[in-house]
């Protein structure tokens, strides 16, 4: 039996792109001022090419990845020692439970406001970021552990094999794919809390800065413009993060 997929066919774009244009042209010939309402895609696609042009484009794209991609990585790191630390100690799983599921259930804007008390707007972003994605990341590796086939488990401790090879063989293939669908929901997620914090906090030389000031000024083609690139980049970025992870796999043979 096969399963459905949700892949994105080219026709299904280009009717949205259709749809998006001729509700764009409707709204500028129904309005004196429509086009501010909602911008066409050419004219977005065409303010995208200016952008792509400056060097303060490059420097707000490469802030923005800098700050949010870093908190991602920082708070993989930290989630799985974590949850390697949790899985052998009772007590710490039992104290960090109370924790993430707050951070789970908590609404990133209030995080964002809060963290604007403590930090600067330039910090923001890394730290939501590894805010949000630390719970998804924690959870799914604590489970990966927990899955571990534990006959092999004991064969190794009978045989004493060393922790090394106990990593290579046993833990990485059963860890590796928990942590591969954490990262492909988190990378997603890291990118959408840390684009609003820094919108929220207007945290200097970023795309949310971008984003607020399109905003501010009724720059609408701005305004999709670096949507798009947000969803570019982001896709980006998980991509060749994801092949890393699954280049691990295959050389554990997960």
């Amino acid at each position: 039996m096969k399963t459905a997929r949700n892949s994105i066919r080219p026709w299904a774009v280009a009717v949205w792109l259709l749809t998006w244009q001729g509700a764009s042209m409707a709204l500028a010939a129904a309005y004196p001022h429509g086009a501010l309402l909602l911008a066409s895609p050419i004219s977005a696609l065409l303010r995208l090419g200016e952008l792509v042009g400056t060097a303060a484009f490059w420097r707000a794209v490469g802030g923005s990845a800098l700050r949010i991609f870093g908190g991602f990585l920082l708070s993989c790191l930290l989630a799985v020692m974590l949850a390697a630390l949790a899985a052998r100690f009772r007590r710490l799983r039992e104290l960090l439970a109370p924790l993430v599921a707050a951070v789970k259930a908590v609404p990133v804007v209030s995080f964002i406001i809060l963290a604007l008390v403590w930090l600067d707007s330039a910090d923001l972003p890394l730290f939501i970021s590894a805010l949000m994605v630390f719970p998804t990341v924690y959870l799914n590796v604590l489970a990966g552990i927990a899955a571990a086939d534990r006959k092999l488990l004991e064969m190794a401790r009978v045989f004493r094999v060393p922790l090394r090879r106990q990593l290579r063989g046993i833990w990485l293939p059963q860890v590796l794919p928990y942590f591969r669908a954490a990262c492909s929901l988190g990378l997603g997620l890291c990118w959408k809390a840390g684009v609003a914090a820094e919108v929220i906090g207007l945290s200097a030389g970023t795309i949310g800065e971008r984003l607020y000031t399109a905003k501010v000024y009724f720059q609408t083609p701005d305004l999709f413009a670096w949507t798009a690139v947000i969803v570019a980049v982001s896709v980006a970025f998980e991509k060749a993060f994801l092949g890393l992870v699954d280049f691990a796999v295959r050389k554990t043979g997960g």
